[in-house]
């Protein structure tokens, strides 16, 4: 796994009422400070790649749909510096993923259904400033094929 990046396995607690699942906690070392928390949504096929950020780090959850992730180690004194991961998020797989900063990430939305993102990160967002920086989607030094693979 790319250095820094933690990955949460949701646990689900189930009754006759429906479920309860925690995210994140402040006991949990996966965040070392609140910034923002953001919602989003991405129909199906929308390929959000690549961005990274230099102050902050982001930690994602999907509630609803499914998706695919990429995350790709653009830090050149990190001992995993370009690595990549895929992680399948979403409602099939609840986990809450931390991205450190300076490691690029993107998504692409799986299946027929739209994808929800809720996700925090460590620097509220500065419009005069922004902390996001883009590579795009099909850049040939991360040479990620985001094609299915039919098995």
């Amino acid at each position: 796994m790319i250095d820094g990046v933690k990955e949460k396995r949701c646990i689900s607690h189930v009754d006759d009422r429906g479920f309860f699942m925690e995210l994140v906690r402040e006991d949990e070392d996966l965040l070392e400070r609140f910034g923002q928390l953001s919602f989003s949504m991405s129909y199906p096929g929308v390929i959000k790649a690549f961005h990274y950020h230099q102050k902050q780090d982001d930690i994602w959850f999907f509630p609803s749909g499914n998706v695919q992730v990429v995350l790709h180690d653009i830090r050149e004194s990190s001992p995993t510096f370009k690595e990549t991961n895929v992680f399948y998020m979403g409602e099939n797989n609840p986990i809450v993923l931390l991205i450190p900063k300076g490691v690029a990430h993107g998504y692409k939305v799986l299946g027929t259904n739209p994808a929800t993102i809720c996700y925090l990160t460590t620097e509220a967002y500065n419009k005069e400033s922004p902390d996001e920086y883009r590579i795009p989607w099909n850049d040939r030094s991360i040479g990620f094929d985001w094609m299915l693979k039919n098995r």
